[in-house]
């Protein structure tokens, strides 16, 4: 044992350190925190769509079609702003995650030293507190902790580590302090291997928005080369056209079936979305929490560091009748217990900052408090002392005290009990009979702007759920001065002892106190199975299992390491007032994506249609690859990425790719229609193949603008006095300018032939025939709202 004890306290030498190093013994990540520049490079430029374009651009020039090619600058231009997006978006959330990087109390040459947990190596000693998560395997030296292997293992207990036991890579230390060795470090380690593991198989769960992205970019995929093949084949053999008009239809058809942006759109809307909430001291670990942010409809909080600020002070100590000696005497006994306890939370801190008599009694254990029993205990020679929530210690003699008890707590003042303790503390569930000596009162003041952060998620609709240890009546005082809604409706959690009292009570009741880490993770998961979509927030290992199964996990920087290391988000200025900036984030990436998205799934409609439509009509595709280039600009190209960037804090509802479809089904159908009719007339010569081509583009065009026009009024959450956007109006205005350029001034460009009077006048017709596109998507949008 002595041997153990100068071990732990002396460390390795620096030359030892760097021995380890040389023969790459560190605790390197097996999972580095983002993309390599040259990953990023890589896929944006050799993706399965590149090479499909690729492969038609060489084919146009085989043929000499070389005007044809200009789709071309846009699809480099989309290669090149998703490659400078993620850049610079990697840029700034390396910078970030270096600041939340997790760090260990190492020691080294006999003195500790706070080092980033990576630059650990194996038989470095390390200080494991309250709070921190296991960095690598270990084995303890020296010391007592209480440890929590339920991200590992699924068991819940408290584990106690002494000298000899080893310590697994991914728990965490609930309680107490010990120094170990690490055994295993890197790839070696538990959690390493583990998620090495995790990477041969299937990825995560991914959000709703990325699974409906790739089901259309799958089946578009899929598509295009059977459809173009066949195309060629019946445009040149069976219709008898030459080489060089069958490859332009095909491959206007196939460009047409591809969404190439949507995806760009997607990963650039998110990249910049991370980067605002970078700046904004927000640091993403999971892009996807960015739509679950958004769909959030209820917040998870603790009253502690969300509701309060994160300091607390002493106010009052009242002695009881328990204790026949002194007042003065009785504060020389709690400053003896409070400097046995580690400041490993900010209730004791606040207790060493107002019990600091000088020591007199010398402690023989101590117990560091748990969350789980509600209590801290210190053994001293002659006899055992308890600090913690009067219900759980007082138990059969709570009654007698209840009434002062709640009195304090309606003042929101939390109340915590001293007693003197029969039995041998273990850090279990008090069993023995214990004396009262004292009520020691905290107040926790509300925090600045809490007010307004609360009043915020009650305008969108988000409910707001206070989970905490404390007192329910305390808390609840405490939630009625932050205005949160419903704050009066309250319930004692450890009152509830079933799975179904628990969903009855999540569904009832606004704020919960005296709840048990286990009991906070059965919360959310109550709320989940409610069909609600739970944001968590957390700072405490008492909040680790909750936050992992919350849908969106969010940590505070100043909380514990377990806390930082699971959650998806983490508030790096530990400012819960932050938040309505980062669910505002979260919704206006996801409307804008899923409003931008119809514009491409309107053109893989129509093009996907049309292509199977004229292979059985035998007649010519209207389109050469040139002319869908100016469409495409038009009506998706310019408007979608602009569309992306503007404010949106509507909050979202239904499915993404019911939503979209609903979006551009209407718009998609009014083309093929038109387009249809074209064809009939010039298949029996009322339309000359001069003219052709021309109407199908102005049709196509006009349907595409219109429902831009669509897009411009107004939405729900906008103050706008007018019916509509002037900036979505403005723009689809704008747009029309720059299409009606195209034709009467570039038509030698996009193959585009003038229109006689006769053509104009049936234009007329045409674009009276596509204005019924607004019937169509009334009636679309109707009953797909009623199939929600």
């Amino acid at each position: 044992m002595k041997n153990n004890i100068n071990e732990a306290h002396q460390g390795l030498s620096t030359e030892e350190v760097e021995k380890r190093i040389r023969n790459k013994q560190t605790n390197k990540s097996v999972k580095p925190p983002s993309k390599s520049v040259p990953e990023i490079i890589f896929g944006n430029i050799f993706t399965y769509f590149n090479l499909i374009f690729a492969i038609l651009a060489i084919l146009l020039a085989l043929v000499q079609s070389y005007r044809d090619m200009t789709f071309l600058i846009i699809i480099v231009a989309n290669t090149l702003i998703g490659i400078v997006q993620e850049l610079r978006s990697k840029s700034v959330l390396d910078k970030m995650n270096m600041l939340s990087a997790p760090y260990a109390l190492v020691v080294r040459n006999g003195e500790e030293n706070l080092i980033m947990a990576e630059d650990l190596v194996k038989d470095d000693v390390v200080n494991f507190n309250a709070g921190d998560q296991i960095c690598a395997d270990a084995v303890v030296l020296e010391g007592e902790s209480y440890v929590n292997e339920s991200l590992l293992t699924g068991e819940q207990d408290e584990i106690s580590k002494k000298p000899g036991d080893r310590l697994m890579s991914g728990s965490f230390v609930v309680s107490g302090n010990c120094y170990a060795r690490l055994t295993e470090v890197g790839e070696e380690s538990y959690i390493s291997k583990l998620t090495i593991e995790a990477k041969k198989m299937r990825t995560g769960e991914q959000s709703e928005m990325i699974r409906s992205l790739n089901k259309i970019v799958k089946l578009a995929g899929i598509a295009i080369i059977p459809i173009g093949l066949i195309l060629f084949v019946q445009q040149f053999w069976l219709s008898g056209l030459p080489i060089k008009e069958s490859v332009q239809a095909m491959v206007a058809a196939v460009i047409g079936m591809i969404p190439e942006g949507l995806f760009l759109l997607a990963s650039v809307t998110l990249a910049i979305s991370a980067m605002k909430l970078a700046k904004n001291k927000v640091l993403l670990h999971e892009m996807k929490s960015i739509e679950t942010l958004a769909r959030v409809d209820v917040l998870c909080v603790d009253k502690t560091g969300t509701i309060t600020d994160t300091e607390m002070k002493v106010t009052e100590l009242i002695q009881l009748d328990g204790f026949n000696k002194s007042k003065d005497e009785l504060k020389q006994l709690i400053s003896d217990f409070t400097s046995a306890q580690k400041a490993d939370n900010i209730t004791m801190q606040a207790m060493k900052d107002y019990f600091k008599d000088k020591v007199q009694l010398k402690p023989v254990s101590v117990s560091g408090f748990s969350s789980q029993y509600k209590y801290s205990g210190v053994q001293f020679e002659n006899e055992s002392y308890v600090l913690g929530a009067p219900e759980f210690i007082l138990r059969d003699m709570y009654n007698q005290y209840k009434e002062d008890i709640e009195k304090y707590s309606k003042r929101g003042q939390r109340v915590l009990a001293f007693c003197k303790y029969e039995g041998i503390l273990d850090g279990k569930e008090l069993t023995e009979k214990v004396t009262p000596c004292g009520l020691i009162l905290i107040e926790n003041p509300i925090r600045e702007n809490a007010v307004g952060t609360f009043k915020y998620f009650n305008e969108q609709g988000v409910e707001i759920k206070v989970i905490s240890g404390d007192n329910p009546i305390t808390v609840s005082e405490v939630a009625k001065k932050a205005k949160i809604k419903n704050a009066g409706k309250y319930i004692d959690a450890s009152k509830l002892e079933t799975d179904e009292e628990i969903e009855d009570a999540v569904a009832k009741y606004t704020v919960f106190g005296r709840v048990t880490p286990q009991q906070k993770r059965k919360f959310v998961q109550a709320l989940k199975k409610q069909g609600r979509t739970v944001a968590m927030t957390g700072d405490g290992v008492n909040d680790v299992l909750a936050l992992k199964s919350s849908d969106c996990s969010i940590a505070m920087a100043n909380g514990s390491d377990a806390t930082r290391n699971v959650s998806q988000l983490v508030l790096l200025d530990s400012n819960f007032n932050s938040m309505p900036k980062v669910v505002a984030e979260g919704r206006r990436s996801i409307n804008n994506i899923q409003r931008s998205a119809s514009l491409f799934l309107v053109k893989t409609i129509y093009s996907t249609i049309l292509a199977l439509m004229f292979l059985f009509m035998g007649s010519s595709y209207p389109f050469v690859p040139v002319q869908l280039s100016l469409i495409s600009v038009v009506t998706i190209g310019i408007p979608s990425f602009i569309l992306a960037l503007e404010p949106n804090n509507e909050k979202i509802s239904g499915h993404f790719l019911k939503n979209i479809i609903a979006n551009s089904l209407s718009t998609g159908i009014a083309i093929i229609l038109n387009i249809f009719v074209l064809t009939l007339l010039h298949k029996y010569n009322i339309i000359s193949n001069e003219y052709f081509s021309t109407l199908c583009i102005i049709s196509t065009g006009t349907c595409g603008l219109l429902l831009l026009f669509t897009l411009a009024k107004k939405r729900k959450n906008e103050d706008s006095k007018l019916p509509f956007s002037i900036f979505r109006l403005l723009l689809a205005i704008c747009l029309t300018f720059i299409f009606i350029f195209g034709l009467k001034y570039l038509d030698w460009w996009f193959n585009i032939a003038p229109l006689s009077p006769i053509m104009d006048l049936l234009f007329r017709i045409i674009l009276q025939a596509a204005i019924n596109f607004f019937i169509i998507y009334i009636v679309i949008k109707k009953i797909l709202t009623m199939t929600k």
